[in-house]
């Protein structure tokens, strides 16, 4: 079993998604990272329905979720993430150009580790991915891994 978690990013936005990778490779992180366009394929992922049924088991190290997605939308990922005993002990940052109070108080109330906005320059945008999510995945120390059937 890969001992180094993946790292999910949940972003609808394909330039934002292409620019998280990037920053997120500056640092040469070993951490596979698997994406999903919205938050339906997101909770895909992460029961392992769809296309993921036969992913590689095991939560993610952190989730990169943007709040503004079709389908479902960041907020409905969140709270749907720590209403399942599976998945609630995993860390996940918003990472949204959302600078609307509502969005930001919803998202502490469920329970998110952290929230970004998304700086509008290119370099802070860098900067602001690769230390948010160096610190998530190499510092913080997860609960154990205790896998359940989602079926």
């Amino acid at each position: 079993m890969n001992i180094t978690k993946p790292i999910l990013l949940v972003e609808d936005n394909p330039l934002d998604r292409e620019l998280t990778i990037e920053a997120l490779s500056e640092y040469n992180l070993v951490n596979k990272i698997a994406t999903a366009t919205d938050g339906v394929e997101a909770m895909e992922y992460l029961q392992y329905k769809g296309k993921h049924k036969d992913r590689e088991k095991g939560n993610p190290s952190v989730i990169l979720l943007d709040i503004k997605m079709p389908r479902m939308d960041g907020i409905e990922v969140l709270e749907a993430i720590r209403n399942d005993d599976n998945l609630k002990t995993i860390p996940v940052v918003m990472l949204t150009s959302s600078r609307e109070e509502p969005d930001m108080e919803k998202c502490y109330e469920l329970g998110v580790n952290a929230y970004v906005v998304k700086p509008v320059h290119f370099k802070e945008f860098l900067e602001a991915v690769k230390h948010t999510t160096v610190f998530w995945v190499l510092v913080n120390e997860q609960p154990p891994n205790k896998i359940k059937s989602h079926e």
